[in-house]
């Protein structure tokens, strides 16, 4: 193996990338760019019974929306290829062949009819059935045969499996970067199938076959497969291989705190849990998240930077990335941080970026909206800072586009008083009269006209507010008024007088 580090990303094309596999993906990435090494895409379609079409394309699409694209993979093609292991399966079979020669592994002849009634019969006194040294010389398989009969189940087409010979009595001594020493007992071990009846390899054999062939340095991984590290370190020992390093991350857990992330959490909380839209489930590109914020809440997932910032562009995750300080605990996913995260990025984009995102929404309306992208900019300048989603920003401001034809009920009982068409007939003149329309000039000039008056501010400003936006919201109201225009202005005014004399 050589000196430069390789780590691979190696998802089974069966469904949507799940948020908890792209966090995988993006370690892998972040520990690669750290140490200046190459971060390689794996196809792992061994299953073909279990493939879904438009899998794969979607793993990649998801990579490249998050910025982390693979350096080696489909459509990528580098010394070690092909990368979709159904391309590789005619080399699998000669390895399987290998352990058997050495003694590592063994053909096992047994029906799955045989195997059910052994595990039955165990349940029936209480134990559990493992295939493994306590009784592999009692069944059918190359170890209780004769060389003689073993050939003649060959010959005759016989199905069979490939299994791992466990080694019996032994304690074995695994290290994992996260989580320290690990020992094992050899002997809770079971002879796990490498190759099947079908021709195909298993999971285990071609996983450490492919890491060994594609000189993978680090395997970075899912608590999940946590399970097959003693398999897997023993698989390179009967190779003679050197083992990579292996790193097993922390779960998603559910936002209650228990149990592993699920789609079906995402459907009853009302969240994403996949990158991309698949099917009916929306993903977080298409809720309107940014994909510097999904890199950025993953990341701190069950990695902590050892600081108390909490923001990180991806440069700066990859200065700051390192398996030591990665959590054993499983990380709990938070959908409203996940959002304070998105409207801290949109915070950080220039309004230019986001009236280009906007405009895009607004020609979708069912009555598109036109306006100048000059126009908008300056419309998100005054709304952004109550935004996290650029969706955000018509509810925010939808009456910079729009004059108000419907006016808050609430608002109106309390804001519109009997002297209030006088007074808003008084603040149509001022605007009328003034030359300069900014929002300096027509504040100045309408408070001066309240001080002169003698009125309370409450009296004026709320309805004029109301009259301009139809609801109490909205930024500095001067601002307001003077982008929407002196002619606007004084025509919404108008509309409201005359809609609450009827």
């Amino acid at each position: 193996m050589s000196d430069t580090i390789r780590v691979r990303f190696a998802p089974s094309p069966t469904g949507p990338l799940h948020i908890g596999g792209l966090r995988t993906a993006l370690f892998n990435y972040l520990f690669a760019k750290k140490h200046g090494g190459e971060f390689i895409l794996r196809i792992e379609d061994t299953d073909q019974n279990r493939f879904v079409d438009g899998a794969e394309n979607y793993i990649i699409e998801a990579l490249n929306w998050c910025g982390i694209p693979f350096d080696e993979g489909p459509g990528k093609e580098g010394t070690v290829g092909p990368y979709r292991q159904s391309e590789r399966k005619a080399m699998y079979k000669a390895y399987a062949m290998e352990l058997i020669e050495n003694g590592n592994a063994y053909y096992a002849f047994d029906t799955p009819e045989r195997l059910d009634f052994h595990r039955k019969d165990h349940e029936e006194k209480g134990k559990t059935f493992i295939y493994n040294w306590h009784n592999r010389l009692k069944l059918n398989n190359s170890l209780s045969l004769t060389q003689e009969e073993v050939q003649s189940k060959l010959d005759a087409g016989e199905d069979y499996v490939i299994r791992f010979k466990s080694p019996q009595d032994e304690e074995l001594i695994l290290q994992d970067i996260i989580r320290g020493k690990i020992t094992i007992d050899t002997n809770i071990l079971d002879d796990k199938i490498l190759f099947k009846s079908d021709g195909m390899p298993t999971y285990h054999l071609a996983n450490i076959v492919d890491d060994h062939l594609m000189n993978i340095s680090h395997v970075i991984r899912g608590e999940e497969w946590l399970p097959s590290l003693a398999l897997h370190t023993l698989l390179y020992k009967a190779f003679g291989w050197t083992a990579p390093k292996f790193a097993h991350l922390p779960l998603i857990m559910k936002p209650v705190g228990k149990g592993k992330l699920s789609k079906r959490d995402g459907e009853k909380g009302g969240f994403p849990v996949f990158p991309l839209t698949w099917n009916e489930s929306e993903g977080y590109r298409e809720a309107g998240f940014f994909p510097e914020a999904v890199v950025n809440f993953l990341a701190l997932l069950g990695w902590n930077p050892g600081t108390e910032q909490e923001i990180f562009s991806l440069d700066e995750l990859i200065q700051s990335f390192s398996l030591e300080r990665v959590n054993k605990s499983g990380a709990r996913f938070d959908p409203e941080k996940n959002k304070w995260y998105n409207q801290q990025w949109l915070q950080r984009k220039s309004d230019e970026d986001l009236a280009d995102l906007f405009l895009k929404e607004l020609s979708k309306k069912e009555n598109p909206i036109e306006a100048s992208k000059d126009y908008v900019q300056k419309v998100i300048y005054l709304i952004k800072g109550r935004a996290s989603f650029v969706s955000d920003f018509w509810e925010l401001g939808d009456y910079f586009f729009e004059a108000p034809t419907e006016y808050n009920e609430k608002a109106v009982k309390k804001q519109w008083k009997e002297d209030t068409p006088q007074i808003m007939d008084q603040v149509l003149s001022i605007l009328e009269n003034i030359d300069d329309f900014s929002s300096a000039i027509i504040e100045e000039k309408v408070k001066a006209w309240i001080a002169e008056q003698e009125l309370s501010f409450g009296k004026v400003m709320p309805p004029l507010r109301l009259v301009i936006v139809g609801d109490m919201k909205g930024p500095h109201l001067f601002d307001i008024i003077e982008l929407i225009g002196k002619e606007d202005s004084i025509g919404r005014i108008k509309n409201a007088i005359s809609v609450f004399s009827q």
